[in-house]
């Protein structure tokens, strides 16, 4: 597992091929310190793991088989893990990385018997997501991927947000309109956002990664909704609309 124990030279793009934004290595940087620390149902080490299977899942062959097939539950094997997680956390890492259109949320309610549990799930998502997300950015600027921070020390928090509840997604989620103040920067003082945004609230701080990328690379949650709004890129909005549209596609994104 190629991990890194200091911060200080993380996300150097000074060398790259092209200018590159300065928010966006604050961004990452500030995401891998939140990777690298525990959560509010895992340790720092699991956290880590997360990442590393996420990238162990791109050369996995047992996946690779799954995405193939009509139905990935009609192939069995084992996955090309490097970790000590449990079967059941390497399994939805991988699956979420390699083949996220074809979740069920049979699939996820039977984790549960396990080892997971729905916050546990969508703290494992939380990290997949935002690693997958850099990892992404560096593959398309030609970048080696950075290495993984180490874990650090201390006990998962054991946070369930009180105001979450059954929204009509596979798991609670927080509503706008009832944040507490611990979780008040989570929509950026909206009184309305999309379920992309809220779908992890039921652990906030994949929230908060979620929308710190969101901010550097595609634009702040507060300023989706208008549509003049570019943030300030180079692009017009309707061109960033256009990329993030087919990028989404790319990658299955159910939105």
């Amino acid at each position: 597992m190629n991990v890194v124990g200091s911060e200080a030279m993380a996300f150097d793009y000074t060398n790259g091929t092209a200018g590159i934004r300065g928010d966006i290595p604050a961004a990452h940087r500030d995401v891998w310190r939140m990777v690298a620390g525990p959560g509010n149902w895992w340790g720092g080490a699991d956290r880590i793991a997360f990442a590393q299977e996420s990238r162990n899942a791109r050369s996995c062959e047992f996946c690779a088989e799954r995405k193939a097939a009509l139905s990935p539950l009609s192939i069995t094997g084992q996955h090309n893990a490097s970790t000590n997680l449990p079967d059941a956390a390497v399994d939805a890492v991988h699956r979420i990385t390699t083949d996220p259109s074809r979740l069920t949320r049979d699939w996820l309610e039977s984790t549960y018997d396990h080892g997971l549990s729905d916050a546990r799930y969508v703290e494992l998502l939380g990290v997949v997501v935002a690693v997958i997300s850099i990892d992404a950015f560096h593959r398309a600027m030609g970048l080696p991927l950075e290495p993984l921070p180490a874990a650090q020390p201390g006990s998962p928090a054991g946070y369930r947000p009180a105001a979450a509840k059954d929204s009509g997604a596979w798991v609670p989620t927080v509503a706008p309109e009832d944040v507490a103040e611990s979780e008040a920067d989570l929509y950026g003082g909206m009184s309305r956002t999309g379920n992309v945004i809220s779908a992890m609230s039921l652990v906030p701080d994949s929230v908060r990664m979620l929308t710190r990328l969101s901010g550097a690379h595609y634009l702040k949650v507060k300023n989706v909704a208008n549509p003049a709004a570019n943030g300030g890129r180079a692009l017009s909005r309707p061109q960033i609309e256009l990329i993030a549209g087919r990028v989404s596609s790319l990658s299955d994104c159910f939105y």
